[in-house]
C-alpha cells in the first residue's frame, strides 16, 4: 500500500464500476484501488478457507494477478466485489488442493481446527475425536460436485448469503439453494456416525 493513512486516495471514493472499466484500459491506479477496497474482504476469505495467514495472502496475491490478467472477462462492473471473491474462492480451492498433494493432510486439520478456535489440545481424546471429525467432514465434501462445495463452503466458511453466493458463483439463487439442499442432504447422510 502507498501513502499515508490520513490521506485517502482520490480514487477511493470512484464506484467499483468506473474503476473496472478504467483498470480494463490499463489503468494501474484503478486496479490498485480496486485492490485497496477488497484486498481485505478477499484476504479474509482466503484465510477462512486455507486456515493460514500466509498462504491467505499467497491466495490473494494471486487472485489479483488474474483478476489484473482477466479484467475482460467481467461483464458487470457493479459486480467487481463477487467477481473478485470468486476468483479467490477458486484460488484458495487450488491451493487446498496442491497442499494437500504436498503436505500431510492432519497439519492442515490442525491448522484450520486452530483458525476456527475448536483445537481441544487440554484433552487428547477430544482432539483425536474432533480430528477425526474433522477428517470425515473433509472426505464428505471432497465427495460432493465441485458446484455443491463450492456453494457449502461459501455459505457455511464465508457466511454469504443466498444472494451472494449466486452473484460470486454467477448461478440463480434458486440453483444455489438446490445445490445447498442436495450438500446438505450428503453431507447429514456421510456423516450420519458422527452425531
Amino acid at each position: 500500500m502507498t501513502g499515508s493513512p490520513s490521506a485517502p486516495h482520490q480514487l477511493d471514493l470512484v464506484p467499483d464500476a468506473l474503476l473496472a472499466g478504467r483498470a480494463a484500459d490499463g489503468d494501474t491506479a484503478a486496479f490498485e484501488a480496486l485492490a485497496r477496497r477488497h484486498g481485505p474482504l478477499m484476504r479474509a476469505c482466503a484465510r477462512r478457507l486455507t486456515g493460514s495467514l500466509a498462504d491467505a495472502d499467497d491466495v490473494v496475491q494471486e487472485s489479483l494477478m488474474q483478476a489484473w490478467k482477466q479484467l475482460d472477462t467481467l461483464r458487470d462492473g457493479d459486480a467487481v466485489k463477487s467477481w473478485l471473491l470468486r476468483i479467490t474462492g477458486n484460488r484458495s480451492i487450488d491451493h487446498l488442493r496442491k497442499r494437500r498433494n504436498h503436505s500431510n493432510i492432519g497439519d492442515l486439520d490442525h491448522r484450520v481446527e486452530a483458525g476456527a478456535g475448536t483445537a481441544h489440545q487440554d484433552h487428547p481424546e477430544s482432539a483425536a475425536l474432533n480430528g477425526s471429525r474433522l477428517d470425515a467432514l473433509k472426505a464428505a465434501l471432497a465427495a460432493l460436485p465441485e458446484e455443491q462445495r463450492r456453494c457449502w463452503v461459501l455459505k457455511q466458511f464465508n457466511d454469504q448469503s443466498y444472494e451472494e453466493i449466486a452473484q460470486t458463483l454467477n448461478i440463480s439463487t434458486a440453483s444455489v439453494r438446490g445445490r445447498l439442499a442436495r450438500a446438505r442432504i450428503t453431507l447429514a447422510r456421510e456423516m450420519e456416525d458422527w452425531r
